[in-house]
């Protein structure tokens, strides 16, 4: 993987390039848990903004369901996975985005593992929007709507063995012991990430 500066170089650069001819450009930056997209995302973000550019994340992990739900079904061992996602309402609020509707976003409190509603303001004048998430460039019904949708795609590419480092990483970061840290990894982050790599639509940009 490139270094962040040069990959925050490289996406700033192609956005204003777009910016040329179009008034909202709207960015899918994708990749497996742990392969970086949040920092990414706000690092892009805060460069434009200093470029006089205004930007916005939107991440994808304000549609997950919430946990009561995710019990009814069944899923809340696999939360993260494609199935645990409000798809077609996150599909709807990246075509609004698109038509520069004014939108406000979910976000999600890591913290409090929970979505909360109505967290980013997304007015209909701000030029760019940056949407942050796993299965933004993903072959599964539904998800495969988003790559049409997209002005501009983004993937972060990172080895298997790295990402598995860092997610057994962060649940370490949660205070799980370091078998805890290693069986939540290996028993869902690990299997979604090699979902994502092996159902991975090709990109605009890979960094």
């Amino acid at each position: 993987m490139q270094d962040i500066t040069t990959a925050v170089n490289l996406v700033a650069d192609r956005i204003h390039e777009l910016r040329d001819t179009q008034d909202r450009i709207v960015v899918g930056i994708a990749g497996a848990p742990g392969s970086g997209k949040s920092t990414l995302a706000n690092e892009i973000a805060r460069r434009l903004n200093l470029q006089r550019c205004p930007t916005v994340v939107v991440p994808m992990d304000g549609f997950h369901l919430d946990n009561a739900i995710l019990d009814e079904m069944g899923l809340r061992n696999r939360k993260g996975s494609p199935e645990t996602f409000d798809v077609r309402g996150f599909v709807h609020l990246i075509k609004r985005l698109q038509a520069r509707d004014h939108v406000y976003a979910p976000a999600f409190d890591r913290t409090r593992d929970l979505s909360v509603a109505g967290a980013v303001d997304v007015p209909p004048d701000l030029p760019v929007v940056l949407v942050e998430g796993n299965y933004l460039m993903f072959d599964e019904p539904v998800w495969n709507v988003l790559p049409g949708i997209w002005d501009l795609s983004v993937r972060l590419d990172v080895p298997i063995t790295e990402l598995r480092a860092r997610l057994i990483q962060r649940w370490l970061n949660q205070n799980l012991s370091r078998a805890a840290a290693t069986r939540r990894a290996e028993s869902n982050d690990i299997p979604n990430a090699n979902r994502i790599i092996a159902k991975a639509l090709p990109c605009d940009i890979t960094v």
